[in-house]
């Protein structure tokens, strides 16, 4: 069946597929892919004058017997050949590079944009070293795709036939041993195509899950060696990455089997045509045009023989690049064909001043039906919005709603034009890096005045104080280096840097003690003086209690939900 493409890389039944992503994605560097071809066909035709030359100056030498010297203007023009061929195959290398970096670069911009749209829910079930897998590895492995591969396509046809026009004028004869051998390079690239992808796709599959594998060990290591079985966990990361070397192993191996059969077959091909010229030359063949042979065009025949077939091998080499390419193009196809918990549209706008408002509605999911709803709810600039209810009831669903991270089954969501969300949870996200880096996730371009201002709101001024080198300070992953209040206020001051008017909190207090939950509350009484909408959703009293309204989500039945809002004073 024929797949006709659109520039988006789809099909025309809406389709994502790997090779119309890849040939959407080669479309955007139509010019440099354009340039790399021409630069080599400029080589391709320098290579046919280059070997004419060479020709006519041992013909000149052997047969009319002229001195070195008087040869003179022919060698300098050989030289001179010698370094357009060069320069010629530099500017093929340097565009296709080009297009490689730019067709890179939007690859991993549209994955990144695509894991924006899918937001914390839609990536729950994704493992980060799955994602960074195909982010990181997966986009690199199309540069040979783009660099080599599709300019080898266009030149592996275009260079092998001026040479057959050449070989066709100098002895029609010696043109169709190479016409008869040709086609056997392609068939078996195809062949050898069909078990390269599978093998490459099987290879990027094993180094994700060898990433989540080594992930998940290095993350329980503590755990592990508390239970001694660190050593059942080397074991294991040791039989999956050996996994992993059978599976590279056998790639290659087909690479180098594959190349040394298509070296086989251009070898015996040639070997033909040298034979055919020299028993020409010799007199011991008479048939068609082999009685007109000369040392020139016996020679030029036997120097393009290789050229012939040299785009063709160097595209047999490359089509490993593209086997690669679709291997990894399957799994950012699979990425990037799920649908976001929310639509790209934008929300309505609020018809009062509210911040967010929702109408009837409610929240389904497959497999568990309805978790939320039917609600209304309007948030109010200022005010602080205490969520309680048991676990399951719907809690997190709302928060994620507000936020945006997904859409409503029914009913309606309206939002105030432009509305920025701050998030904080009972586990925030904190990466390895410094004080510093941490805080900047929010403000990038905080100067460390406006950090300090943020750690003293958060109470942490204390602890930075006393830190030898301050903002500096160095944080393993997930905050390895604090405790699980100072984490929590790490996180907070974040929110104080942000300039979003709406703070949505899901259990933020969970995991602290007295002491520093009471520091963390005082941290939100002084965000909302700032005049900042506060929803705070969380099964202690203490945090709800700092609400001016609350929610209480009440589930009724296996399917119906009662809301109940009361009116909090003082």
């Amino acid at each position: 069946m024929t797949v006709i493409t659109t520039e988006s890389g789809h099909d025309m039944k809406g389709e994502l597929t790997p090779r119309a992503w890849l040939a959407g994605l080669a479309r955007t560097e139509r010019r440099h892919l354009t340039l790399a071809v021409i630069a080599g066909t400029v080589a391709g035709l320098l290579t046919i004058a280059q070997m004419a030359t060479l020709a006519w100056l041992v013909t000149s030498m052997l047969i009319e017997g002229a001195a070195p010297s008087s040869l003179a203007a022919g060698f300098a023009v050989l030289v001179a050949m010698i370094v357009l061929r060069a320069l010629a195959q530099w500017g093929q290398e340097s565009a296709g590079l080009t297009a490689s970096l730019r067709v890179r670069a939007r690859a991993r911009r549209e994955l990144l944009d695509h894991l924006e749209r899918l937001g914390p829910v839609g990536l729950a079930g994704h493992h980060s070293a799955s994602l960074a897998n195909r982010v990181v590895d997966q986009v690199e492995a199309l540069d040979g795709y783009v660099a080599r591969f599709l300019p080898q396509l266009r030149l592996a046809v275009a260079i092998p036939l001026l040479i057959l026009g050449v070989v066709v004028w100098l002895d029609w004869l010696a043109a169709l041993f190479l016409l008869l051998a040709a086609p056997l390079i392609p068939l078996f690239m195809a062949l050898v195509g069909m078990g390269a992808e599978q093998l490459n796709r099987e290879q990027f599959d094993t180094v994700s899950r060898l990433s989540r594998h080594f992930i998940d060990r290095v993350r329980g290591i503590t755990t592990l060696q508390l239970f001694g079985a660190g050593e059942r966990a080397t074991h294991e990361v040791h039989a999956a990455a050996d996994d992993y070397r059978r599976r590279s192993m056998r790639t290659l191996r087909l690479a180098f089997l594959s190349s040394a059969v298509l070296e086989f077959f251009a070898a015996v091909a040639i070997a033909v045509v040298a034979i055919y010229v020299g028993f020409g030359l010799l007199g011991y063949i008479s048939f068609g045009p082999a009685d007109q042979l000369t040392l020139f065009s016996g020679l030029l025949v036997l120097l393009l023989a290789p050229e012939f077939f040299q785009p063709l091998r160097n595209l047999s080499q490359h089509y490993h690049d593209r086997a690669a390419a679709l291997g990894a193009a399957e799994g950012m196809v699979a990425l990037l064909g799920e649908t976001p918990p929310r639509g790209a549209e934008a929300l309505p706008e609020c018809r009062t001043e509210a911040l967010v408002e929702l109408e009837a509605v409610t929240v389904s999911y497959p497999e568990r039906g309805r978790v939320l709803g039917p609600l209304d709810l309007a948030l109010q600039p200022g005010e602080i919005l205490g969520v309680s209810g048991p676990s399951g009831v719907g809690k997190s669903t709302l928060l994620q709603l507000l936020a945006g991270f997904i859409a409503p089954t029914s009913g309606r969501q309206r939002a105030a034009t432009g509305l920025k969300v701050a998030w904080m949870d009972q586990r925030p996200l904190l990466i390895h890096g410094s004080l510093a880096d941490n805080l900047r996730l929010a403000a990038p371009e905080a100067d460390d005045r406006s950090l300090h201002l943020a750690l003293e709101k958060a109470g942490l001024g204390e602890l930075i104080a006393a830190l030898p080198e301050g903002l500096e300070t160095p944080l393993g992953e997930r905050g390895v280096g604090l405790s699980g209040g100072q984490a929590q206020r790490l996180a907070l001051a974040r929110i104080f840097l942000s300039s979003a008017p709406l703070v949505l909190l899901d259990e933020p207090t969970a995991s602290l003690d007295d002491d520093s939950e009471a520091r963390v509350l005082e941290a939100f009484s002084a965000l909302a003086e700032q005049g900042r909408t506060l929803v705070i959703a969380s099964h202690r009293m203490a945090p709800l209690a700092l609400a001016t309204r609350r929610l209480s989500l009440v589930r009724e039945g296996a399917h119906e939900q009662d809301m109940r809002e009361e009116a909090m004073h003082g």
